[in-house]
């Protein structure tokens, strides 16, 4: 190929969409013509991209005409619809979706632990892994490649953006209902104030923790907690690696944070787990308890990397790790890890090498 390839944002006034042109305005420019698509209701409407306004064209197979790379931030339904319409004509889909996560032939791709299955792409699809998936997995990688990973349990918290604008929506209207009262001492008592506002939570989410995410699966295990073990153990090749996962949903508008213990095959020491975060592309060691300096939501959000810190040696186990990581829901954990895909395929179209990374 020469010159630079053709780019379609699908979704591009989407949560996800508009941080996706905001990413592509700060990072290298690989692209040639960048195309926005979206529904039918959004054709018509200009965005700025690269300094540049651009008419939103609606979604259909004439959309993909002249394409060489397709980035789709929409809902599952949409992607297993239009993804193969656009890889039909030659178009490298990169999904961030679900729908295509756990197809043997599509790869789950994320640049810093396993770029070369990005070329390996029978279905001319690649998926983006979920976003609690993508808060954790460039520290665990680094870890993995490492010390060699042998069971992992965590828990997430997660922020209300996971769920959509209605998730954000849900709590700021929450916040204003409880804010100046005393609410939050007697039971029930947030919850006959919320009344039927609960949003897409089972419960209020303000002044309070959600021990859920996602919707039902077998044995009382919700999607959320299935996506973050199947995901895992496909990205890092480790198909029957034991996991076991709890999501909770915080009152935190946008970054899921997550403990992580991790066991490892040998004896690992914090020394040598420091140094190799601190050294892991797309990782930001923050770690020194005695200052008050670890990772939060507050200080994450906007950001690109995952933050690590509260990094310990397990008291009753010399074989594992405690973490804490917090990653930007919307950045890495959705548009950035699909813009680094695409660039790794803009890469190997134009001949070039070099991996994606998260400056």
């Amino acid at each position: 190929m020469t010159g630079k390839p053709a780019l379609a944002v699908v979704g591009a006034t989407g949560a996800v969409g508009t941080v996706m042109l905001q990413i592509l305005s700060q990072r290298a420019d690989v692209w040639g013509e960048i195309r926005l698509v979206a529904t039918p209701r959004s054709a018509g409407r200009k965005l700025t991209v690269r300094g540049v306004e651009v008419e939103v064209v609606a979604l259909s197979e004439e959309a993909f005409d002249g394409i060489d790379v397709a980035m789709f931030d929409v809902p599952d339904e949409v992607s297993a619809r239009w993804a193969p319409v656009a890889a039909a004509k030659g178009v490298v889909v990169v999904d961030n979706s679900g729908a295509f996560r756990m197809d043997p032939e599509v790869p789950l791709v994320v640049p810093e632990v396993n770029p070369h299955c990005a070329r390996n792409r029978p279905r001319g699809i690649i998926a983006n892994p979920n976003c609690t998936t993508l808060s954790m997995i460039v520290a665990l990688g680094a870890l993995h490649a490492e010390f060699g990973l042998r069971e992992l349990v965590v828990s997430s918290y997660q922020a209300v953006s996971g769920a959509g604008r209605a998730g954000v929506d849900t709590l700021r209207a929450q916040l204003s209902m409880v804010a100046g009262t005393e609410l939050g001492t007697k039971p029930g008592d947030v919850r006959r104030a919320v009344g039927d506002l609960t949003g897409p939570f089972p419960e209020p989410v303000a002044l309070n923790v959600v021990p859920w995410a996602g919707s039902l699966r077998e044995d009382g295990w919700s999607s959320e907690e299935m996506k973050v073990r199947d995901e895992s153990r496909k990205i890092l090749g480790l198909p029957k690696l034991p996991v076991a996962v709890t999501c909770v949903r915080v009152p935190v508008v946008t970054t899921h944070s997550l403990t992580v213990h991790a066991r490892f095959q040998g004896e690992v020491t914090v020394d040598k787990a420091r140094e190799i975060l601190d050294t892991a592309p797309g990782v930001v060691l923050f770690d020194n308890p005695a200052a008050g300096e670890f990772p939060t939501p507050a200080d994450v959000v906007g950001t690109d990397p995952t933050w690590v810190g509260r990094v310990r040696r397990a008291l009753d186990d010399p074989t594992a790790l405690e973490l804490f990581v917090c990653g930007d829901n919307l950045r890495k954990g959705a548009a950035l890890n699909t813009a680094q895909i695409a660039e790794l395929v803009a890469a190997e179209l134009t001949g070039r090498s070099g991996v994606a990374d998260s400056a």
